[in-house]
């Protein structure tokens, strides 16, 4: 499957008391997006992998994105410690309205 438009990714949220991840399944490889809970309010994301068969397909942008809007319905903020997702944040301005400062 060739996914051009990062909007039409399968994003699966698989959640657990603490922690959590983002998973997208492409082509047998899949791409994760790694947080943990810190309170009631703040997720940190801590580690974004994305294989060398999904690059260029927005994979990694598409699993923060989802993050973003997970925490906006949910009314939480992200503190990004993941290079990836930081730049992520640095690049969508879009976004700041849930980023933890």
């Amino acid at each position: 499957m060739t996914t051009s438009n990062p909007q039409d990714l399968q994003i699966e949220r698989q959640e657990g008391e603490t922690k959590g991840r983002y998973v997208v399944r492409l082509d047998g490889a899949h791409a994760e997006m790694t947080w943990s809970r810190a309170g009631e309010t703040m997720i940190i994301i801590d580690h974004t992998e994305v294989p060398d068969a999904m690059r260029g397909r927005s994979v990694g942008q598409a699993l923060v994105r989802r993050a973003v809007e997970d925490a906006r319905a949910e009314g939480r903020s992200i503190l990004p410690l993941c290079p990836f997702a930081k730049a992520q944040f640095s690049r969508h301005p879009e976004w700041q309205d849930v980023l933890k400062r």
